[in-house]
């Protein structure tokens, strides 16, 4: 059973992770190269995913832990798995830019049933609980209703898959065309957050990982969003997919 408890020492630990960012020594910072395209880790990266293996595994031993930097990911399907990003947003860290994320996922079954987002940087962490609702450092919190043409459209380019980028281009300048403007933060966990707290109202990207948005996704439909693959198919939380999240609006993109 998910107890308060429970709930209380993943926030403690996400919290504890963005001690970790926040007090980053860049002198002794080193960055690596990964597969793909601008896609980067540091050593924080490795640093904050290692405390929160730890910590996570002692609030509930059994489970499965999913991290971006491990070489060989774990299967998701049975039982209690945590998916997480470290740092998300990894080239905003390295550049400084004050908008980077850690992301726990906790799925059930190869479900959502927890989520937790933290923006060490702003103080401002987003929760979700499955059938109990999204906040916001405790706060209630729900997306927006506004119409397509008064929406602020966020999206990532997906840089790790050049293939994918003209796609996501013509989407976005279809979307540009009908919407009132259009923002890149480069972190789509915080991007789905700003879904789910109604600063935007439509967030997509044409292929993400599961760690980029197994906590974001509850979050968001938690607030009374939708969040599904472009083509409107059921998100996978095995393998990459697109990811389009929105508001309260069915308008077709």
């Amino acid at each position: 059973m998910l107890t308060k408890t429970i709930t209380e020492e993943i926030n403690a630990a996400i919290r504890a992770a963005g001690d970790i960012i926040l007090n980053a020594d860049r002198t002794t910072e080193t960055v690596e190269s990964k597969e793909g395209h601008a896609n980067f880790v540091t050593s924080y990266d490795k640093a904050v995913q290692e405390m929160l293996k730890k910590r996570l595994l002692e609030i509930l031993p059994g489970a499965v832990f999913v991290g971006e930097e491990e070489d060989v990911h774990a299967q998701i399907k049975d039982g209690y798995s945590f998916i997480v990003d470290p740092i998300d947003g990894t080239t905003n860290f390295i550049r400084d830019m004050h908008c980077s994320t850690t992301s726990i996922g906790l799925l059930f079954n190869g479900e959502p049933v927890y989520a937790a987002i933290y923006n060490p940087y702003l103080g401002e962490l987003y929760t979700a609980k499955k059938g109990e609702g999204a906040f916001l450092n405790g706060q209630p919190i729900h997306v927006s209703d506004k119409p397509l043409s008064e929406s602020i459209i966020l999206f990532g380019t997906s840089p790790y898959y050049p293939d994918l980028a003209k796609k996501g281009f013509e989407l976005l300048i279809n979307l540009f065309s009908r919407a009132l403007d259009v923002r890149r933060f480069g972190s789509a966990a915080y991007d789905l957050c700003m879904v789910a707290a109604g600063r935007a109202e439509l967030f997509f990207e044409m292929q993400l990982s599961p760690w980029d948005y197994a906590a974001g996704s509850l979050i968001v439909s938690e607030a009374g969003g939708a969040v599904t693959q472009i083509d409107g198919t059921p998100l996978s939380f095995g393998h990459p997919c697109s990811v389009l999240a929105r508001g309260r609006t069915d308008e077709k993109i």
